[in-house]
């Protein structure tokens, strides 16, 4: 094989790896955010853990937005709630569709300090799902939650005090969804 040749196919091979590895960027650091937390990422849990008998507590604070071109309003119910470490709470949000036709919508979600996303688990979330709304109505959507007591033995988590859970809904882009 010449040398042109083998550097040729070297750069194709390069080139080919990059194009794929561009491609598998998104759920990568999807998959990263979701197992380590990082940026605030909430994690998804089938249950709460069970009894937990330390009675520690934080104060867990609930946002609510909406992208400019959702006719929506959007806010919880309670804006502060405390919560024990371990123990499963339910928080509830409202929506109101405030115009004339049926709009869907889907939440995207933070909760800072980014240190506590890793240990702040979902079990049911109105997040996880497009919501739509008809003309005129209002729903009330629940999320069911926990803070892992894990977090009292993190050195760089276990001074937190209040944990904000954080949504922006945004209109689903029609165009896109499939038929």
């Amino acid at each position: 094989m010449t040398p042109v040749l083998r550097t040729g196919l070297l750069a194709l091979g390069l080139a080919a790896g990059m194009t794929g590895l561009g491609y598998a960027s998104v759920p990568l650091y999807r998959a990263f955010c979701q197992a380590t937390g990082f940026a605030g990422t909430t994690q998804k849990a089938e249950a709460a853990p069970g009894a937990v008998v330390s009675g520690q507590r934080v104060s867990v604070r609930f946002d609510a937005n909406h992208a400019p071109s959702l006719p929506w309003l959007f806010a919880p119910e309670k804006t502060n709630e405390p919560v024990i470490l371990g123990e499963r709470e339910i928080a509830f949000f409202t929506a109101k569709n405030l115009s004339d036709k049926p709009i869907t919508g889907r939440a995207t979600f933070n909760v800072t300090p980014s240190q506590a996303g890793k240990y702040f688990n979902k079990i049911q979330c109105f997040c996880f799902t497009e919501q739509t709304l008809a003309p005129g109505k209002q729903v009330r959507m629940p999320v069911i939650f926990y803070v892992d007591p894990k977090i009292a033995d993190d050195p760089d988590a276990n001074d937190i005090a209040e944990i904000t859970l954080s949504y922006t809904f945004y209109p689903v882009d029609e165009a896109k969804k499939p038929s």
